[in-house]
């Protein structure tokens, strides 16, 4: 027989908790941060793909801000 495990049966229904407390966490600061930079804040989505964060990352360092160049952001 084999033996299969699930998040539902290894954890409980408790152990998706702290996992989205900490998705939470690594989203949410960086929506304010592309949100303040006049980007979209979906953007931030990419924070929880392992190799999308640190691309991200690079695209907002040097991607024209909106709002330091004297331009609206998008609604």
């Amino acid at each position: 027989m084999e033996a299969t495990t699930t998040v539902t049966t290894e954890y409980g229904g408790i152990g998706l908790i702290p996992i989205l407390v900490i998705l939470a966490l690594a989203v949410i600061p960086y929506w304010k941060i592309w949100s303040r930079t006049g980007h979209s804040g979906l953007w931030s989505i990419l924070m929880i793909i392992p190799v999308a964060n640190l691309i991200s990352l690079w695209v907002l360092a040097f991607k024209n801000w909106p709002t330091v160049d004297g331009r609206e952001p998008k609604p």
